[in-house]
């Protein structure tokens, strides 16, 4: 495990793996590099794997004030130049992280040989920016606990809880978030609109729909796919956090499509 200073930001972040090919893992909001323990090793064996706290997530520097998507994608960039990975790298991503990866791609495209993104968090309907904004608040006031059932109830369904320790680790996990870092990604969020360059973006894309997401449900993910020329879409039975859910399924459907593009 390595912590740098990368684009302005200390990260924490972890190579591991080899060969020509490389491929840059992004956890979703509220999680970390953790949340592919189960799935990093399985790629590290026919490729490089960078993965990394988010700005604001895990053990990486907190985050206040304005944060733009921007600003992530560039932090990649920043790690890729850190570890001297030159050319060009796939990526992975789920919620946050897969608009992250996605918007990476189109900012920069020179660097991007494929994308595949999980129930991917491209942007906030309208109608629900205010009571997001207004949840925020009060995460921000009283604390990751306030909002922690609410959150595993959509994001963490209760069919995929078989396994009661790996749910429990994951939900405290969680609960472990810097409120404010949080609330300041959501917003991130909240004002992004990336309509126009997922319509623009011309690298292979795999979009992946979990059937138990309630967050982000699949029609969601489908969606999105439509959006972006030439994406392909899969379905799969998992929920929000799906690299920690599922981490067998997400990988082989992953894996499966960067052996097909050659990525």
């Amino acid at each position: 495990m390595d912590f740098i200073e990368a684009n302005g930001v200390g990260l924490r972040c972890e190579l591991s793996g080899g060969g020509d090919r490389a491929l840059v893992l992004v956890h979703e909001m509220g999680g970390s590099l953790e949340s592919w323990d189960e799935i990093a090793p399985r790629f590290a064996r026919s490729r490089r794997v960078l993965r990394y706290d988010t700005r604001g997530a895990g053990m990486s520097q907190k985050v206040r004030g304005e944060l733009a998507l921007d600003t992530m994608a560039d932090d990649i960039a920043a790690l890729l130049d850190h570890y001297r990975i030159v050319g060009k790298v796939a990526l992975a991503g789920v919620a946050v992280g897969g608009a992250i990866a996605l918007h990476f791609a189109a900012r920069h495209p020179k660097r991007t040989s494929a994308v595949a993104v999980g129930s991917p968090a491209t942007g906030i309907a309208a109608e629900r920016r205010a009571p997001a904004l207004e949840r925020l608040a009060r995460i921000e006031a009283a604390g990751m606990a306030f909002a922690v059932e609410d959150a595993m109830l959509n994001g963490y369904a209760p069919e995929l809880r078989g396994d009661s320790t790996r749910y429990e680790r994951f939900r405290t996990r969680w609960l472990g978030n810097d409120p404010s870092s949080y609330a300041t990604i959501w917003r991130m969020l909240a004002a992004a609109d990336m309509q126009d360059e997922l319509a623009r973006l011309n690298c292979p894309v795999l979009v992946i729909g979990g059937s138990l997401d309630r967050v982000r449900p699949a029609p969601m993910a489908q969606s999105v796919a439509k959006t972006i020329p030439g994406a392909r879409y899969a379905e799969l039975r998992t929920g929000h956090y799906m690299a920690v859910q599922t981490p067998d399924l997400l990988f082989d459907c992953i894996d499966e499509f960067l052996n097909s593009v050659g990525a």
